[in-house]
């Protein structure tokens, strides 16, 4: 059985199809799903996911991509994380891949949300889920100076340094792959997958984006997650049942989940 501990199935191009993407996980056995949340504006979408489907669960935060909407408050993320099924504070972190025409310094307002995230899992005793692109340093430094290894998540959709990924580990956090992992040019991450501590992996599907081979260009969905697993598994040589049997009790010990019976 696999977990998806990152998809986002609150987005038009999924939710529009959430019986069939239902379906098709069950089919895949993927049993469980984090629904991640990118914007305060969508909260209350995601979290309705979780309350009407057992399989899956949510989060509250504000991507650091995102421009131009509501910033939540350390007290307003405490209150929605206490709510039922919700597992963890995010998606959050500093993204400078597209700086147009800024300056890194200029990204103050990205580092001052991300702070603002991190005092608010240590106040709610709920993970990160951490976004971190281009701005690995910075990303771990906030996160010294914030106390953020006392909160504990993940890095998700990892794709910086294998440094960047120890560095992540010695402060608590674990590190997800995406179907990147399976890209014929990612033979870095598969490298790096060999370096980690098994009881620090995930997997997740970040769907409907970056679909893993062999379904590559196409949508991402949750039922995809397996591809991930097995080129995971291929990496630090295990079987799949047994890389799915330990991201899955990863997953669970990370956000809280549940067990899931057969």
């Amino acid at each position: 059985m696999f977990i998806d501990s990152h998809c986002h199935l609150s987005f038009p191009e999924l939710k529009q199809r959430l019986p069939d993407i239902l379906a098709e996980m069950r089919a895949a056995q993927v049993v469980q799903a984090i629904c991640i949340c990118t914007q305060m504006e969508e909260f209350e979408a995601v979290h309705a996911l979780a309350l009407e489907h057992p399989q899956l669960w949510a989060t509250v935060g504000v991507h650091p991509d995102t421009e131009g909407l509501r910033e939540p408050d350390v007290a307003e993320l405490v209150r929605l994380a206490a709510l039922p099924r919700v597992v963890a504070i995010g998606e959050t972190g500093l993204d400078y891949y597209r700086l147009n025409g800024r300056s890194i310094a200029d990204m103050d307002w990205q580092r001052e949300r991300f702070r603002v995230h991190i005092r608010a899992a240590r106040a709610a005793a709920k993970p990160l889920v951490i976004h971190t692109r281009s701005s690995a340093a910075d990303t771990l430094r906030v996160l010294d100076e914030e106390g953020g290894e006392a909160a504990g998540g993940v890095f998700h959709c990892f794709t910086e340094t294998a440094e960047v990924a120890l560095a992540a580990v010695e402060r608590g956090y674990c590190i997800s792959f995406s179907g990147i992992v399976s890209f014929k040019n990612a033979q870095d991450l598969r490298d790096l997958a060999r370096l980690l501590p098994l009881d620090r992996l995930l997997i997740e599907t970040d769907s409907p984006y970056l679909a893993p081979v062999p379904h590559r260009g196409k949508t991402n969905t949750p039922a995809y997650v397996p591809h991930v697993a097995r080129a995971v598994a291929d990496a630090v040589g295990l079987p799949v049942a047994e890389l799915a049997a330990i991201t899955a009790a990863n997953t669970r010990r990370l956000f809280g989940l549940p067990p899931v019976t057969a």
